[in-house]
C-alpha cells in the first residue's frame, strides 16, 4: 500500500443507495470512507423533493415484494433510532382502465404475495378518498400499507448510523477516477481500488459506486445502459384542504390517455404534489440538464392536476426538477463487476427504487463484504445486457 489513507471500503455516492450502504458497512464493523460530490444530502440529483413513495402492491413485477417487506423493515428499525418519522403510511392507489398493466400488475402482485387490498371502482375510490375524481371506466388497487418516506431526511439518518458506526463521510469531494490495484478477472477477489478524488487519493479493499445519474462516469459497462433523464414536479395549492391531508389522501399511480401520473398529500409543502413518468422523454447529461423548471413543465402538471384531482387545482406552490436513472427493462443493476469483483454497483433504478435504498444497502454489504447475498438479485445482474 502507499501513503495514501486506507479504509476496508469506498462508497461513491452518498445518496440513497450510497447513504445506505455506507450504514450497513460501518454497522458491521468496516472502515468506510464515503465521497459526495455534492452536499448531503443535496438537490442535484435523484433523492429529494420531499417525499418519495413506498408500497407493496408493485405492479412492476412480484419479485420484487420480498424486497419491499425487508425494505420496509429497515426503514422502521433506521426511524427507531432518529428523531423525525421517516415513514408515513397513507395507503397507496394504483389506478387505470381494468386491462392496464398497472391496475393488473399491482393486482397480480398482491395476488400472488396475499398482500391485504381492494379493487375499487372510480366511483367507489372517491367515495372513500374525496380528492380523487378520475374517469369512469378506471379501477384501482388499494392497498392500505403504502405511503411515503422523506428521503432527506432518510439520507441523514442513514449517514448519522454510518457516523455513529465509525465511518468517515467526505461533501463536496468529486472523484475523478478509480481503479483496481491487481488484474482483472474473476479470480481477483483480493485486489483492492485506488480512488482519486478532486482532494486526495484514498485506497481500499472494496469498492461500492452508487452515484445516481453519473454512475455511466463511472462504470463503462454503464455507457447506454444508465441514462439520465430530466423529471418536474408540482405542488399546487388545494382548495379543499383537507382532502389532500395524509390521513384522508392515499399517494398514487395513475394511467390516463395524458400518461402515468404519481403523486402524493400535502406534506412539508404548502400543495398537492405530482409528477408525470418519462416527463418530455428528455435524456440528458446530469452536468448540464435545465435544472429550472418550465411553464411547459408546470402546465403538463397543472393540466392532469385539473382534470383528475381538481379539489387541488389551486396556485402553484412550488415546482421542482429531479432525474431518473432508466435502464433499457427498468429493473436495477444491483452486482458485482465481473472484471473487477472486489466492486459492488448499483444503479439504473429508473424511477422507482428510492424506497428499496434501505434494502439495497443491505445488499450492497453484503456483495462487498461476503461476495454474495441471499435476497434474490438474479433480475438486476449488469450482464443482462450484454
Amino acid at each position: 500500500m502507499s501513503d495514501a489513507d486506507s479504509y476496508d471500503a469506498i462508497v461513491i455516492g452518498v445518496g440513497g443507495m450510497g447513504s445506505a450502504a455506507a450504514a450497513h458497512l460501518a454497522e458491521r464493523g468496516a472502515d468506510v470512507l464515503g465521497l459526495e460530490r455534492y452536499d448531503v444530502p443535496h438537490s442535484m440529483g435523484s433523492s429529494h423533493g420531499v417525499t418519495r413513495i413506498i408500497r407493496l402492491a408493485y405492479y412492476e413485477h412480484p419479485s420484487y415484494v420480498p424486497l419491499l417487506r425487508r425494505a420496509y423493515e429497515l426503514w422502521r428499525d433506521l426511524e427507531a433510532d432518529y428523531d423525525r418519522q421517516l415513514l408515513h403510511v397513507t395507503g397507496s392507489v394504483d389506478a387505470a382502465p381494468p386491462d392496464d398493466p398497472l391496475f393488473e400488475g399491482s393486482k397480480r402482485s398482491c395476488e400472488d404475495h396475499d398482500i391485504p387490498h381492494e379493487v375499487l371502482s372510480s366511483a367507489e375510490l372517491g367515495e372513500r378518498f374525496p380528492g380523487y375524481d378520475l374517469p369512469e371506466d378506471h379501477m384501482a388497487v388499494y392497498q392500505p400499507d403504502g405511503g411515503f418516506l422523506w428521503p432527506e431526511q432518510c439520507i441523514v439518518a442513514h449517514v448519522q448510523r454510518a457516523h455513529a458506526n465509525g465511518a468517515e463521510i467526505r461533501a463536496r469531494e468529486r472523484v475523478q477516477s478509480w481503479e483496481s490495484t491487481g488484474g482483472t478477472g474473476a479470480d481477483d477477489s483480493d485486489d483492492g481500488v485506488v480512488v482519486e478524488t478532486d482532494r486526495g487519493t484514498y485506497e481500499a479493499s472494496k469498492l461500492v459506486i452508487a452515484a445516481g445519474a453519473w454512475a455511466a462516469e463511472q462504470v463503462d459497462a454503464l455507457e447506454g445502459i444508465a441514462v439520465p433523464e430530466r423529471q418536474a414536479l408540482g405542488w399546487f395549492q388545494p382548495t379543499a384542504p383537507e382532502h389532500f391531508s395524509p390521513e384522508n389522501f392515499p399517494v398514487f399511480n395513475l394511467q390516463v390517455s395524458e400518461g402515468r401520473y404519481y403523486g402524493f398529500p400535502t406534506f412539508h409543502v404548502p400543495g398537492f404534489k405530482i409528477g408525470r413518468y418519462h416527463h418530455l422523454d428528455e435524456t440528458v447529461d446530469p452536468d448540464e440538464m435545465d435544472r429550472e423548471p418550465n411553464r411547459e413543465d408546470e402546465a403538463i402538471l397543472r393540466e392532469c392536476t385539473e382534470r383528475y384531482f381538481p379539489a387541488a387545482a389551486g396556485p402553484t406552490q412550488r415546482l421542482a426538477t429531479c432525474m431518473f436513472t432508466n435502464t433499457p427493462d427498468e429493473h436495477f443493476v444491483i452486482d458485482r463487476l465481473p472484471d473487477h469483483p472486489q466492486v459492488s454497483v448499483a444503479a439504473g433504478f429508473s424511477g422507482h427504487g428510492f424506497k428499496f435504498a434501505s434494502v439495497v444497502g443491505e445488499i450492497l454489504a453484503d456483495l462487498t463484504l461476503a461476495g454474495g447475498t441471499d435476497h434474490d438479485v438474479g433480475m438486476f445482474s449488469i450482464d443482462r445486457f450484454d
